[in-house]
C-alpha cells in the first residue's frame, strides 16, 4: 500500500509540468470534440492524431491519447441527449432516456448526471487500476475461445430478457445484427461473404453508419412531418442542475454501473459498449418502475454513462499489465507505446515506473479535467433545443452523412447509413427494439471467431462448450434465462386451462 502511494507521488510529480498539463488539457478537448461529433468516435481521433505524437516524449504522447479516449467517452453524451444521435458507439443506451429527458425539458440535468457519473466511474476506475490489475488481468487471461465464445452467448441471452419487451423480438433482432456483422471477408478462410460484389464490404458492415442510421436518421424520419411543439425557453443556472430526487436515483446506478464497466472492460471485446448495454439492462430489470425507462429515466442515463467510462479505463488492466489489447482503440494505444520504444507487459511497470504512474496520475487530472470543461459548458449545448427543427434536423442529417463519410472516405458507409435509417424507422413502428441489433452486428466478428477456434480446438467436437467448467457454467446461465422468459407463456396456458374448464362447469 505505502509503495503505491509511493508511486502514485511520482506519478503526480511527472503530470505536474507546465507541458503534461497542456497535452493533457489539449487531449480532454479534443476528446471531447470528436466524440460530440457523430460517426468519428475515439478510435478514429486517435488514429488521426497519432502521428502528431511521434516528436514528443513517451509520457506526454500516452498523457495526450489517454486524455481523447476517455474524453471521447465523455462527450459522446452530448448529441445523444440533445439528438438521439450517438456521438460514438458507446452512447448507443444513453440516446434512448437522454433523449427523452431533453425532449420533456430537462436535457441539463441529463447532461450534468451523465458528466457526474462518469468523473465518479472514471476515477473509481483508476483506483481499482491501481490495486485490481495483477489478479483481474490473470482472470482474464484464463479464458480461451470456447469461454469467450458462451459468455457472449450467455450476455446476448441474458440481456434479450433483461432489457425488457418481447425476448423473442429481442432475440430476432440480435440475430438479424450477428447476419449483417458476417458480412466481409472470413477471418479463418479469407473468403468474401455475403458481398454482393460491393468491393467496399470486405471489411464488413460499420458500426459507426449502423448506430448513426438505426438511431439518428430514424428519428429525423420519426418526427418529420409531425406538428413542433414545444418551447424552448433559454436555459437558468437552477433549471440545469439535477433536483434531490434525481441525484438520489442516480447514485446507485452509477455505482452499478462503475462496477460492471470496470469488471466487463477487461474483458477482449468492444467492452465499452457491452457494458452500456449490461448497465441499462440491469437498471431497468431492478427497476421499481421499470415502465419509466425509455420516457426520460434518469438511472438510464447515469448508469450507462458511468459503465462506459469505467470500461474504457478497465480496458487499460489487460493492455498495461499483460500487453494484451482488448478492442481496437487500446491497440492503437499497444502502437503508441511500441512506437516510443516500450512494449507493455509484465516488467512494463518496473521498467518504466514514470510513464505507468505518470499515465495513471493524469487520469485523475483529465477526469476533474472534464468534469469542469462539462459542466459550465451544459448550458451552451442545452441551447442547441432551442433551434427550430426546419433548421436542426437538415444540419443533423448533413453532419451524420459527413461525419459517416470521413470514418472510410466511402460513399458505401452513408448508403448502409441511409438503409438503416429507413429501416431503423420501420423497426420503431412495429415496436422493435433497435439497441438489440447494433450489439449484435458488435459481437458477430468475435462470436463467429470464437466458435469457429472453439471447434478447431476439439477437432469438430461440439461438447468442448460443456467439458470446460467456466464455459457450462455460462450455458446454463443462459438456458436458465431463456426458461425464465418462457414462464409467463406457461402461466397464460394455465390461466386459459382455468378459464375454460370454469367456462365449462358454467355450462
Amino acid at each position: 500500500m505505502e509503495a503505491t502511494f509511493h508511486n502514485l507521488i511520482l506519478g503526480f510529480s511527472t503530470v505536474f509540468t507546465p507541458a503534461n498539463i497542456l497535452y493533457s488539457l489539449v487531449g480532454c478537448l479534443i476528446g471531447t470534440m470528436v466524440g460530440v461529433l457523430p460517426g468519428v468516435g475515439p478510435l478514429a481521433g486517435i488514429s488521426m492524431l497519432l502521428p502528431t505524437t511521434f516528436g514528443l516524449d513517451t509520457t506526454s504522447a500516452i498523457i495526450l491519447l489517454a486524455g481523447i479516449y476517455y474524453g471521447a467517452m465523455y462527450g459522446g453524451s452530448t448529441t445523444s441527449i440533445l439528438m438521439r444521435i450517438p456521438g460514438e458507439a458507446a452512447s448507443v443506451m444513453t440516446c434512448i432516456d437522454g433523449y427523452a429527458m431533453a425532449r420533456k425539458g430537462r436535457a441539463g440535468p441529463a447532461l450534468a448526471i451523465a458528466a457526474i457519473g462518469s468523473y465518479i466511474a472514471g476515477t473509481l476506475s483508476v483506483v481499482g487500476l491501481m490495486f485490481l490489475a495483477p489478479p483481474l488481468a490473470k482472470f482474464a487471461l484464463g479464458f480461451g475461445p470456447p469461454e469467450y465464445f458462451c459468455l457472449l452467448v450467455c450476455g446476448l441471452v441474458v440481456l434479450s430478457y433483461m432489457t425488457g419487451g418481447s425476448i423473442v423480438k429481442n432475440l430476432a433482432m440480435i440475430v438479424f445484427g450477428l447476419m449483417v456483422g458476417m458480412i466481409g471477408i472470413d477471418q479463418m478462410s479469407g473468403y468474401f461473404r455475403f458481398s454482393y460484389g460491393i468491393v467496399a464490404l470486405g471489411d464488413g458492415v460499420g458500426l459507426v453508419p449502423v448506430a448513426v442510421g438505426l438511431f439518428g436518421i430514424s428519428e429525423i424520419l420519426v418526427t418529420a412531418g409531425s406538428p413542433e411543439i414545444r418551447e424552448v425557453l433559454k436555459p437558468r443556472l437552477r433549471d440545469l442542475i439535477p433536483s434531490k430526487q434525481e441525484f438520489k436515483d442516480s447514485i446507485a446506478p452509477i455505482g452499478r454501473g462503475t462496477v460492471l464497466g470496470f469488471l466487463i472492460g477487461i474483458i477482449p471485446g468492444s467492452a465499452h459498449i457491452i457494458s452500456t448495454f449490461v448497465s441499462y439492462a440491469v437498471e431497468r430489470r431492478i427497476s421499481k418502475h421499470p415502465e419509466r425507462f425509455g420516457q426520460g429515466a434518469i438511472e438510464g442515463v447515469a448508469g450507462p454513462e458511468a459503465a462506459n467510462n469505467a470500461a474504457s479505463e478497465g480496458a487499460l488492466v489487460p493492455l498495461l499489465a499483460l500487453g494484451v489489447p482488448t478492442g481496437p482503440v487500446p491497440a492503437v494505444l499497444l502502437a503508441a507505446l511500441m512506437v516510443h520504444g516500450i512494449t507493455p507487459g509484465p516488467l512494463f511497470i518496473q521498467e518504466q515506473p514514470v510513464v505507468f504512474w505518470g499515465l495513471i496520475a493524469s487520469m485523475y487530472v483529465g477526469n476533474m479535467v472534464l468534469l469542469l470543461l462539462n459542466l459550465p459548458m451544459v448550458g451552451l449545448f442545452v441551447n442547441l433545443l432551442r433551434v427550430p427543427y426546419r433548421i436542426l434536423y437538415p444540419t443533423i442529417l448533413l453532419f451524420c452523412v459527413l461525419g459517416v463519410y470521413a470514418v472510410n472516405s466511402s460513399l458505401v458507409d452513408v448508403g448502409i447509413m441511409s438503409i438503416m435509417g429507413v429501416l431503423g424507422y420501420l423497426l420503431r413502428k412495429m415496436d422493435f427494439e433497435t439497441a438489440p441489433m447494433v450489439l449484435g452486428v458488435v459481437l458477430a466478428p468475435i462470436i463467429e471467431f470464437s466458435f469457429r477456434q472453439s471447434l478447431a480446438m476439439s477437432a469438430g467436437d461440439y461438447s468442448i462448450f460443456i467439458q470446460r467448467p467456466i464455459a457450462a457454467f455460462f450455458l446454463v446461465i443462459a438456458l436458465i434465462m431463456i426458461l425464465l422468459s418462457l414462464k409467463p407463456l406457461f402461466i397464460k396456458k394455465r390461466d386459459w386451462r382455468e378459464r375454460l374448464t370454469e367456462a365449462q362447469k358454467d355450462a
